[in-house]
Formats: C-alpha cells, structure tokens, sequence
C-alpha cells in the first residue's frame, strides 16, 4: 500500500493479544535483519490489530517504524497477510491449522520431519511419497493425499482471505459455505459474509469490504447496515424499529452524514428489502403516543402477524376436548381430582384447571413455591382419565428434562416435537399438524417470537394451548414479549397463583424471591440454612471472595461439589466481577493443571475438565443454546472437543469453538430454564446497568437449594428498587388487540 512499509518473517511468539479487539504485541523473526530495531535474539516488536496469529506462521505486515518512548522501535502493523511458510515450525502450524481435515499438530509434526522444508511442495507435486511417512497408516495417508489435492482451491481462497485480516480458522469456516466459489462471492458482494457466516457479522464484512474499495455510502453496504441495525436491535428483544430510530441508528453505525441524498438512499434500500406497517395501539410502544411506522426483517414481520392471526384463530374455534367435560359439575369434580391424588388446591388453582380443559387459551404464571408445578399436575391427570391426548414441551432441554421430571411423563424441546431438521425446516406444520387434543409449554417466559409462531403453525385449530411460566422473569433472549402479550391480548384465560406454599421454617429461597418480585429488600441477616450474603465492596475482593466460596466454602462447610452443584451467575459481562473476568478466575482455580489437554481457540484456552456451555442451536449435533457440558478430551490428530452434554459424548470441530462458552460463570440470561443446587450471586454497583429487579429475581430463582450473594446492600437495594423493565418495540399485542 502506499506510503507502508512491508515486513515479512516468522511469528515467535505472542507477547499480547486482546480477543475482544484484536489488539497484539508479537515478537517477529524478520526475513532481513534490521539491526536497529531487534532485540539480542533476533526479534522485532510488532504491535497493531490483527486477526489472531500462532507462532511459527509466516506473516506479511503492511505498515510503518514508530520509536516508541517507553517501548523503543516497533513495528506498527496495519495491514496482516499470513503467507505460506517455508520454516520447519511454520509448515507444521500451516498443515496443523485445519486447512486439511484428519491433519492434527501430531500428524504434520511426523510428515515435517521427514519430508522438511519441501512438505508443501512434495504434497503438491508428488502426493504419492506421503507414503514414505514412517508409522503413517496407508488408509490415513491415502485420505491425506485426497484431502490435499481436494484443497488446493481452499488454500489458495484461504490466501486471498487472509490478505483482508481474516483468520485460518474463520476462513476455513468461510470456505465451507461457499466452497470454490468464494473469492466470486465475495468479491461479488462482501457484505453476505455477515447474513450468512455464522461468527463474521457485519462490522468484520464492514472491515473487509472497506478494504476491497466499496464506497461508504454504497448500496450494498447500506442494505447490510440498515439488516445489522435490525439484527441488533432483534438481539435486543426487539421485531422491530421504528422508521426514525433505524435512520438515526443506521446513519450512526454506517459514519454517513445527515444528507437529504443520502437519507433518500437509505430509505429506498429500506423500501425496497426491508418492510414496514403502521402500527396502532395503545399496547405498542410508540414515538407519538398514537401511531408509529414499524420497520421489520421479513422474518419478524411474518412471524408476528401470522402469530396473531393464528392465535385469533386458535381462540375463536371449537373445542377438541368441551365433549369431555361438557356435563361435569367443576365443583365435585375438581374435588374428587384433588382427593384421588392426596393434594389441596387453592380456588385459584382449581380455576386454572378448569380454565385449561375448557378455554383454547390459558395462561398459568406465578413464582416459585405458588403451585404451578402441582396445578400442571392435575390437568394432566385429568386429561389421562379422560384419555385426552396431549404433548408436553420446555423451550429448552434444561426445562424440558425438569418438566419430564416434574410431571413422570414425557416432554421434549419445543424444536424436537416440532420435528425440526438442520436445513431449517419443521415438520409439524400446517400440513402435518401434532396430534393432540392440548399442547402444554412449560418455561414459557422463554418463548420467542419467531419460535411461537412455528410452534402455532403446528397446532390444529381445535386444540388447547397451555403456556405455564413466570411473567415476572426476564423475557425470552430472542425477540419478541410472546407471554406478556399473550397475557395481556384479552383472549387467553389468565391465571396468577398468588398463594406462597412455604418450605421449611429457616429456608428464605422462596420468600426472599417474593420480596424481590414486590420491590421488598430480601431478608440478608444470615440466619436461613439457605440464603446467604457476604458484603465486599472493593469488586476485586468481591471476585476473590466468589472462587474462594465456590473453591472451598462450599465443599468443606455443605459438601456441594464445586463444579456439578454450584453455578455462579453474574449481571455483567466485563469488569473486574464479570462474566468474562470470573470464568478466568474460576478455571484457573477449579481446572488450572496445564498438564492437561489444552488449546487456544478465539483468544479462549479450552482444557480437558472445562466446565462450557453452548450458546446457538445446533441442530445437528442435538445440542441447544444453554446445554452445559464437560470437555472430557482434546483430539490433535482431528481438531476436536469431546464433550459430554447431559451423558451424550458431542464432538465440535476446533473451527466450531465459537458455539461454546465457559460456564463457570454465566449470565442471568443464559441461565433461564435452568435449576441449579447453588447459585452464587455477584451483586455490586459496578453492575449498576444491569441491577434490575427481574434480573435478580430470576437469579435468585434457580436456585434448588442454597442462594449466596455476594456484593453490597447498596447494590441489591438499587436492584430490588429497579423495576424499570426494558422496553421491547414488539407489535404482537397490537396484532392481537386488531
């Protein structure tokens, strides 16, 4: 590039690298030796952003010499393009980086050593001597030798890739969606990296497209912006924007200036490949108080007015089950129900069965210890009696295995009754529809909208719908108030259990939950067998404090083991006492042997024993975003994770990494659906954006047995004052309302 310099040589090793930013300092074996600038071995500093690099690869830097004041000379790098290496330790990380599948650091380490520095070009020209591999099997040489010659488009694409700041890893994952026809594609149109890679997004399509010449105010970059803003604001809860707020955000995230031409231009990408309506209602959020001009991915915009229709449908037509029950006298009835199964149900409880056997719609909410589980019971029993058909289901496996469980029938995913395969499709549907005459949905706080709908698609007009959840939890991390609307639609029959069954006399779970939920500060005087508060108020201490009750409190004082029955869940995900910061902490302290199996995958070290949680839906793999696991082994042949998830042995590719987090500390919305023995609570004002009366309350009840806080009164008593609920652009209830 003009007015750089290039530097090229071998990566010795990483001295720093931020995975959040990229930001790196590596210290470079230079091809020229540049005497100035390199230290007693040899190396050269080279600082600067940059995809994640290991060492031993060869590097290609554009940039420019800066004399540091504290550092002395370094290279500042703007430009990276990793290059084929010709360095003994180089092509092993080369062939190693999982360009070719089935070659592991092992693996090429056996071929290196025999073949040396002319490996790549042997493999090139004369395949057939991999054979000469002392101890290589001929099956695994054979298949070597296809993958090689089947990858030399992929090397070449990996090349190009890589001259844009793109990582081997991510490349390799770029190539297998778009095969040899990559560079096309790309150069076509950079920015489908960002709909269609899973792990690229937008700012890095951004990035690379920037840099291949597009124009800042092009069409193209426009349409992509204007469906990152919409992706965004959906990760936020939101089916929609309002038409001045997605100008305003999207002239914000582009960097274009508030032009009438450019305004015009955004809004004719908008017209043409994004929809809108106008909305009116009293129960949307609005700009003016009586309209708004929503604007929607097609996706959303779909779900949301056919969610409606279906719902409307659903609440206006016959009965399959009134037959059952037309002549029964509820009052005996419900009686008799309770007695034959030795149980005493509030009138409120009485009236949620009898709402469910009777009503299309009903809605069963209330908090923890109020009897939901006991009033799902008894429909069930009911409708066993009846021998009326029905199909239980939990937005996740988590709640689902807790509803089986609960109730000694069966239940599943949402997904897996639907019958949900990897191409996207579903089939239950409007052609093939369950068959059942009700259908219950426990942990329904957690539906989605796009998820509500599909299941809607699948349900015959006759059938019961049943949604039991706590309205009072967080909403559902994907878009969309589905419960709350529901609730508030006017055509559900809605019941909410206020009645606190108690626990024992020194247990403060349930009732500290409660106070919560009421605005009430809980009770933290340390004197329940149950609930626990320990004030720290200097937040490094605070995180101390947390491993050092997960490490050893725990364990020696109750005998809970620290890695099967304590969950840690925190408000934020930076800080000192953060997710991020916290799972550092607590590997180091529960899993921090660097004698087991280990590698670096996305700036994160993965290690034989890690405690991890996958974070997207993968439906090939039957694994769900919050399903937590253990990795029990590291494969450098393959460049596999063995994990086991819920006693099921799951294998993720290294280049798959980025669906799994460490779970030693999870966030309050990754933890719902779950239930866990303990859970510690890191509460301090450094959370102040997220101290949330929800949040804590729905921390606090996933706890089975034991709740600690750990933080400040000052902190919990901002929470628990907090009742301002983020407010979500959702046009479902208006929908409802018509």
């Amino acid at each position: 590039m003009k007015g750089m310099e290039t530097l090229t040589g071998t990566i010795e090793r990483i001295t720093y690298y931020n995975d959040e930013n990229g930001y790196t300092v590596l210290k470079l074996t230079p091809d020229k030796r540049r005497p100035d600038a390199a230290a007693r071995d040899g190396t050269v500093a080279v600082v600067g952003t940059m995809p994640e690099l290991q060492p031993g690869e060869s590097v290609e830097f554009s940039g420019a010499w800066l004399n540091d004041p504290k550092w002395g000379m370094q290279f500042r790098a703007e430009m990276v393009r990793p290059i084929i290496p010709t360095s003994r330790t180089g092509i092993i990380n080369y062939l190693a980086s999982g360009i070719v599948k089935g070659i592991g650091p092992r693996t090429a380490e056996r071929i290196v050593d025999h073949f040396g520095e002319e490996t790549l070009t042997i493999l090139d020209r004369e395949p057939h001597r991999i054979e000469e591999v002392p101890g290589l099997k001929t099956s695994l040489a054979h298949g070597l030798v296809k993958a090689w010659a089947d990858n030399q488009a992929m090397r070449q694409t990996m090349i190009y890739l890589q001259g844009y700041g793109i990582s081997s890893r991510m490349a390799v994952r770029i190539y297998a969606e778009y095969g040899q026809e990559t560079v096309t594609k790309i150069k076509d149109d950079p920015y489908r990296l960002a709909d269609e890679v899973f792990g690229i997004g937008f700012i890095r399509a951004d990035m690379i497209a920037r840099q291949m010449g597009i124009e800042p105010d092009a069409r193209n970059r426009i349409r992509a912006g204007l469906h990152y803003t919409l992706n965004k604001l959906a990760s936020e809860g939101h089916t929609y924007a309002p038409r001045a707020v997605l100008l305003d955000t999207a002239r914000d995230l582009l960097e274009i200036a508030d032009r009438p031409d450019i305004t015009a231009r955004i809004s004719a990408v908008l017209d043409g490949q994004i929809l809108a309506e106008d909305l009116i209602s009293d129960g949307v959020r609005q700009d003016n108080g009586t309209s708004v001009t929503a604007i929607y991915l097609p996706v959303y915009y779909h779900s949301e007015k056919g969610a409606a229709q279906r719902l409307r449908d659903m609440a206006l037509s016959p009965s399959s089950l009134a037959a059952a029950w037309r002549d029964t006298h509820w009052p005996g009835f419900l009686a008799e129900l309770a007695k034959s199964n030795n149980v005493a149900l509030t009138d409120q409880q009485q009236g949620a069965v009898r709402a469910a056997l009777t009503s299309k719609v009903s809605v069963l909410t209330g908090g923890p210890g109020t009897g939901k589980t006991t009033t799902l019971q008894m429909v069930i029993n009911a409708l066993l009696a009846a021998k009326r058909s029905f199909r239980l289901a939990s937005p996740t496996g988590r709640a689902a295995k807790r509803l089986s469980e609960a109730t000694g029938q069966p239940a599943s995913t949402i997904h897996r009754m639907l019958g949900y395969s990897p191409d996207g499709y579903f089939a239950q549907d409007d052609d093939a529809p369950l068959e059942a005459d009700m259908v219950i949905v426990d942990e329904a706080s957690m539906i989605d909208l796009v998820l509500f709908y599909s299941l809607l698609k699948a349900l015959r007009p006759t059938t019961h719908l049943m949604l039991v959840g706590d309205v009072d939890q967080l909403p559902s991390v994907g878009a969309g108030n589905v419960l709350r609307d529901v609730m508030n639609s006017g055509l559900a029959h809605v019941t909410r259990l206020e009645t606190i069954f108690r626990q024992s006399a020194d247990s403060l779970i349930v009732d500290n939950a409660h106070r919560v939920n009421h605005g009430e500060m809980p009770y933290l005087h340390n004197r329940s067998s149950d609930f626990y508060f320990f004030k720290e108020e200097d937040p490094q201490k605070a995180a101390e404090l947390v491993v050092d009750i997960v490490l050893n409190r725990l364990p020696d004082k109750f005998g809970y083991d620290p890695m099967d029955d304590v969950q840690v869940i925190a408000p934020m995900y930076r800080g000192p006492i953060g997710v991020h910061a916290l799972n550092d902490a607590l590997q180091r302290a529960l899993n921090g042997d660097h004698r087991l199996a280990e590698k670096k995958l996305g700036g994160r070290v993965f290690r034989a024993g890690d405690k991890v949680m996958q974070i997207r839906n993968n439906y090939e793999k039957d694994v769900f975003n919050g399903d937590i696991g253990r990795i029990t082994g590291i494969d450098f042949d393959e460049n596999l994770l063995e994990i086991v998830m819920d006693g099921r042995y799951v294998y993720y590719d290294w280049t798959e990494a980025e669906e799994l987090t460490h779970a030693y500390c999870i966030s309050t919305h990754r933890s719902q659906g779950g239930e866990y023995p303990v859970v510690v609570i890191p509460l301090m004002t450094q959370h102040y954006m997220m101290l949330q009366r929800n949040l804590v309350y729905t921390a606090i009840t996933r706890a089975r047995k034991m709740v600690v806080l750990v933080g400040t009164h000052k902190a919990v008593h901002i929470a628990v004052s907090n009742n301002k609920v983020a407010e979500r652009y959702c046009g479902l209830l208006a929908r409802l309302k018509g």
